[in-house]
């Protein structure tokens, strides 16, 4: 199992960024996607997950409203697209498998590597 996320960059406030989570040895309605983010001199936090099977979502009520997360079976990848950035958006992203259903940072056993976002003027 591997997870690789790209997508991230710099990003004006109010602009939109889309991440990308590409997965491999496992497909990924398999298993629940979960993305966090790790801002610097904080803990890293749940932003969003979709769940195996019937895709449930999960969003944190930071990013409600602002945020997508979808997957492409086809592509074997999960989504995030972020719109409406603000300059507390940034952070190092990452997604996380290894449970059916939408779990605690905790309870994840595979990690991508991670993707910065930056949002500034």
């Amino acid at each position: 199992v591997q997870l690789q996320a790209f997508g991230g960059g710099l990003a004006q406030p109010g602009g939109s960024l889309r991440l990308s989570c590409a997965a491999s040895g496992f497909t990924v309605d398999y298993y629940a996607i979960g993305w966090f983010r790790q801002a610097p001199g904080k803990e890293r936090e749940g932003v969003s997950c979709i769940s195996s099977g019937d895709g449930s979502i999960l969003y944190a009520d930071s990013v409600e409203g602002r945020f997508t997360v979808s997957r492409d079976k086809a592509k074997n990848t999960v989504y995030l697209e972020m719109n409406s950035l603000k300059p507390e958006d940034t952070a190092v992203y990452y997604c996380a498998t290894g449970t059916r259903g939408c779990a605690t940072q905790f309870d994840y056993k595979y990690w991508g590597q991670g993707t910065q976002v930056t949002v500034s003027s």
